[in-house]
C-alpha cells in the first residue's frame, strides 16, 4: 500500500492536486507552453502509483496525470512533484521518475514512449529555488554529458564488420569473430581465422575454455571433434588444452552412438515381441481392435500378420 504523506505541505499538496479540476487550473497555468499547446486538458486522467522511493517519499510527493493530445493519438504524462526543501540533486530524480513513467506506459501495452513533462512544485525556505534542474549539470562535465545523451548510443554492429577488421581486435576478437558467425551452417568453415587467433595468444586458458565451450554449445559442425583436433595442430601453444577437448568430444560421440544403437535394438525387440503375442491373439480368434489396443500394432499391421 501507498505510504501517505507524513508532512502537513505533502499532504495538503496531494489533497488539492489530485483533484481533476484543480490539477487542470495547475496545468493551464504552469504546464510549458509547446505542451500545453498541443494537449487536452479535458482528457485529463490521474495515474495512480508513485515513483518516489520508499525511503525519501516522507520528503517527496509526485502525482501523475495523462493527457491525450489534439493532434491524433498520443500521450502526454504531466508529473507534478512537491517540494518544500532545496535538493542539488532534484533533476536526476526528476529524470528517474519520468523513465519510470515511461516504463510503466510500456507495460500498459503502448508500444511508443509518452512525453513526460516534469513540474517542480517548490515552496521552500531557500529564494529562488537553488540549483539547476537541467539533468546534464548534475556531471561533472555538462557539455559532455549533454552531447552524449542527445544523440545516438555507441553500437557494435558486428553483422557489418568485415572478418579481417575483427581479426585486429586483440583479446576480444575470437568472441566477435564467433558471435558473428555463430548462427552459420558449419562452424569449420571458420578454421583458418581461428587459428590466427589462436597464434596470437592474446587469451588464457580460461577465456579459450570459456570461448570452446560456447562454440560447441551454439554453434553447430559437421564433426566437432574434428574441428578442435584441427585447432590444436594449428595452435601448438594450446594443443593439450584443445586435444583433451576433442579427445573428449569424440568419447562421448561414442557413447551416444552406442546409446543410440541399443536403444534401436530394444525397440526392434519390443516390436518383434508385440507381433509375436499379436499372432498369437489372432490365431485364438481374438478381434482385432482389442489386439490392436493391447499391442499398439496398427490394424493394417495386423492385416499382413493375418495372412
Amino acid at each position: 500500500m501507498e505510504r501517505l504523506p507524513t508532512t502537513p505541505h505533502d499532504a495538503v499538496f496531494r489533497q488539492m492536486l489530485m483533484q481533476k479540476e484543480v490539477a487542470r487550473d495547475f496545468l493551464a497555468i504552469h504546464l510549458p507552453e509547446a505542451f500545453l499547446a498541443i494537449c487536452d486538458l479535458d482528457s485529463l486522467k490521474l495515474e495512480s502509483g508513485s515513483f518516489v522511493e520508499d525511503n525519501l517519499r516522507s520528503r517527496y510527493s509526485d502525482i501523475l496525470y495523462s493527457l491525450h493530445t489534439q493532434h491524433g493519438p498520443g500521450y502526454v504524462y504531466a508529473l507534478i512533484e512537491h517540494q518544500s526543501k532545496s535538493d542539488r540533486l532534484m533533476a536526476f530524480r526528476l529524470m528517474r521518475y519520468a523513465i519510470a513513467a515511461m516504463q510503466r506506459h510500456l507495460d500498459a501495452g503502448h508500444d511508443t514512449l509518452p512525453l513526460v513533462v516534469p513540474i517542480l512544485f517548490y515552496h521552500g525556505p531557500e529564494s529562488p529555488w537553488p540549483y539547476s534542474l537541467n539533468w546534464h549539470n548534475m556531471f561533472v562535465k555538462p557539455d559532455m554529458a549533454k552531447a552524449l545523451y542527445s544523440r545516438d548510443f555507441a553500437l557494435v554492429d558486428l553483422t557489418i564488420m568485415p572478418d579481417n577488421q575483427l581479426l585486429q581486435h586483440r583479446r576480444i576478437a575470437m568472441l566477435e569473430l564467433l558471435q558473428k558467425h555463430i548462427r552459420q551452417r558449419d562452424l569449420s568453415e571458420l578454421l583458418d581465422p581461428l587459428i590466427t587467433l589462436l597464434t596470437q595468444d592474446h587469451l588464457t586458458d580460461t577465456q579459450l575454455s570459456v570461448l570452446i565451450n560456447y562454440m560447441l554449445k551454439a554453434g553447430n559442425a559437421a564433426e566437432p571433434g574434428a574441428l578442435i583436433r584441427q585447432l590444436a595442430q594449428g595452435a601448438p601453444q594450446y594443443k593439450e588444452q584443445l586435444m583433451t577437448i576433442a579427445e573428449w568430444l569424440e568419447e562421448k560421440g561414442r557413447t551416444e552412438r552406442l546409446q543410440k544403437g541399443l536403444e534401436q535394438g530394444l525397440a526392434q525387440g519390443r516390436e518383434a515381441e508385440a507381433r509375436a503375442i499379436a499372432r498369437k491373439m489372432l490365431a485364438n480368434g481374438l478381434e482385432p481392435g482389442l489386439i490392436a489396443s493391447v499391442t499398439g500394432i496398427t490394424p493394417e499391421e495386423l492385416s499382413t500378420l493375418s495372412h
